[in-house]
């Protein structure tokens, strides 16, 4: 990787994030091999689109981190016949409540004749209580795409379920040196695993935006960072820690390159012309067609070929990061 640079906020930062983007969030995946029988939720509304939402992953928009917490809930009136269940989540054993951004379902604890776990309530409060007849069930909570399930027995007295979900938050944005690339011009891919592991690495999350957070899973993931439609890939590992929002800074060698096709130095550019762009060795990395095309190339030297009007011309050019520029071939 070409570097980044991190920055770690502790329980409170993350939590404040989540309670202002509890409507944002992707349903995730289930967390078990149980719970992928689990009859998917009904909705009765399209999800919000949101930048970096592409599938698979969930990922939120960063909202205000000074947002206010959620005002407390009223007590549920109890009917004779019903118990109430109270549930609540956490980062770790020591850590606070998790205080928004949870999506709460409650299934019956038996299939039915399909197979399918029967989805009987679901809530997006941090700490709902749900009332329900006595009876066996399972509670999956979900944050971001980190989850826990617990099966819950329902007698007569009420119930109080604490999930413990090792959850964090990644931030990530891209530079080239000091200067921010702008949002729109570099997405990412998430992918479980260190890219030196042998295991199979799985992708979680892609399309994701500069600014974007995505929660997940305590652990080890690795970023594919693409700035351009050119060559200009980075590689790096990160380690999240539950209750933490880490933000991350991937910095690219790279540069901005216009191409133009002149009968003279400084001259107009040609239309209608076809571009390839290949490295020494003559791997293709971009072909276009037009007047001025713009591609982001990663630092290094480069041969350009230009085709107008059954003509071809060509030359070399280098690329130094940072230095965005035009590069002129002669139609001669």
């Amino acid at each position: 990787m070409s570097g980044w640079g991190l920055r770690d906020f502790r329980y409170g930062g993350l939590a404040a994030l989540c309670a202002a983007a509890a409507f944002l969030l992707l349903d995730p995946a289930p967390a078990s091999a149980q719970m992928r029988a689990l009859a998917p939720p009904q909705s009765t509304a399209p999800a919000p689109l949101v930048p970096g939402t592409g599938s698979p992953g969930a990922t939120i928009v960063a909202p205000n981190p000074l947002a206010p917490a959620p005002l407390a809930q009223t007590e549920p009136f109890i009917p004779a016949g019903r118990v109430a269940l109270a549930v609540a989540a956490r980062y770790g054993r020591d850590a606070p409540l998790i205080s928004g951004g949870l999506i709460w379902r409650v299934y019956a604890a038996k299939p039915d004749a399909t197979g399918i776990f029967p989805l009987l309530k679901e809530e997006h409060a941090a700490a709902p209580t749900f009332v329900l007849p006595p009876g066996n069930y399972v509670v999956h909570a979900s944050l971001g795409l980190a989850s826990a399930a617990k099966a819950v027995q329902l007698r007569a007295e009420p119930v109080h379920e604490v999930f413990e979900i090792p959850a964090g938050g990644m931030r990530l944005e891209g530079r080239v040196g000091d200067v921010r690339i702008p949002t729109g011009q570099i997405s990412f891919e998430i992918y479980t695993g260190s890219q030196f592991a042998t295991a199979e690495r799985r992708r979680i999350a892609q399309n994701v935006m500069s600014g974007d957070v995505v929660l997940l899973p305590a652990g080890t993931y690795n970023i594919v960072s693409n700035y351009g439609d050119g060559n200009s890939v980075v590689r790096s590992d990160v380690n999240i820690d539950a209750g933490k929002l880490t933000d991350i800074t991937v910095t690219h060698r790279a540069a901005v390159i216009t191409l133009k096709l002149v009968n003279n130095p400084g001259g107009e550019a040609l239309a209608n012309t076809q571009w390839t762009v290949l490295t020494p060795g003559g791997d293709v990395i971009k072909e276009s067609i037009g007047a001025f095309p713009r591609i982001v190339l990663a630092e290094g030297d480069y041969h350009v070929i230009a085709r107008n009007e059954g003509k071809t011309y060509q030359r070399d050019f280098k690329v130094v990061t940072g230095v965005d520029r035009e590069v002129e071939v002669l139609s001669r």
